[in-house]
């Protein structure tokens, strides 16, 4: 286990349980006492922890977690919704992505499709509007589709550009198809954030698209978060994982989304 993904884990232990002590996190991680240690120390020096004599407590924070630390979970799963998102998407399409590590898979998944690297009878070419100052990286030194980000300040969790600087450039365009990242999303509660900033900005890019797809691992399906970013009823499609069962995937399809399982 990396140090990445080992301060993932360790941060979600502490969501979970509220404080920890060196000798059950490190039982828990089979690593070494002194290795959880220097983890503790240094995620305290992040102010993602707060360190107590033979351990740490969580902070009021550490709910949501940066983008960094999130991306060590369900890895193999968004990269196949990744994929299967991307595979929606025609040549000279405008699309619209969200932040998230899910997005993230979308953008690197549009990237390695070659056929979306030239332009159309029109001379146009794949259009990627995003919030996101990762993806609009990743997007730019693998591929070379017009990409155009918002403004906006950034958040650094999610390294989404959020707030009134960001909203007037999104409503003056149009998009083919908006993915959308969400935290939870439920057939009777719609798509939801933790962060209403976030949820803002993923309901402006859907009012602007004439398709809607949502894209979560089946562990976000279900699930209720602080800030609604659409109802059930703007979204078209659901790329989803295997491990969402025939009963969730029902109630979507009793709503009219259209549900993907890869």
């Amino acid at each position: 286990m990396d140090r990445y993904a080992r301060w993932n884990a360790l941060l979600e232990l502490l969501t979970e349980t509220g404080r920890i002590t060196v000798e059950d996190a490190a039982e828990r991680l089979d690593v070494s006492q002194a290795t959880i240690r220097r983890d503790f120390d240094q995620l305290a020096q992040q102010q993602m922890i707060t360190r107590t004599r033979g351990g740490a407590v969580v902070n009021g924070v550490s709910y949501d977690l940066p983008l960094r630390y999130k991306s060590a979970k369900h890895v193999p799963e968004k990269q196949r919704i990744g994929a299967a998102a991307a595979a929606l998407v025609q040549p000279a399409q405008v699309v619209g992505l969200t932040g998230g590590t899910t997005t993230t898979e979308v953008a690197r998944a549009l990237a390695s499709r070659g056929d979306l690297a030239t332009a159309g009878p029109d001379g146009a070419q794949l259009t990627v509007v995003t919030n996101a100052l990762n993806i609009a990286n990743e997007l730019l030194v693998r591929s070379r589709m017009k990409i155009v980000v918002t403004g906006g300040v950034v958040r650094p969790q999610s390294y989404e550009l959020v707030g009134p600087l960001a909203t007037g450039i999104l409503r003056e365009l149009t998009l083919d198809v908006a993915f959308l990242g969400v935290d939870a999303v439920d057939p009777a509660l719609g798509a939801a954030s933790h962060h209403e900033g976030e949820a803002a900005m993923n309901s402006l890019l859907a009012s602007r698209a004439r398709r809607v797809v949502v894209i979560a691992d089946a562990s976000k399906l279900g699930q209720h978060a602080f800030a609604r970013v659409c109802p059930i009823e703007r979204v078209e499609s659901l790329v989803t994982d295997t491990d969402a069962t025939d009963e969730q995937v029902r109630g979507f399809e009793a709503a009219g989304v259209h549900v993907i399982r890869v």
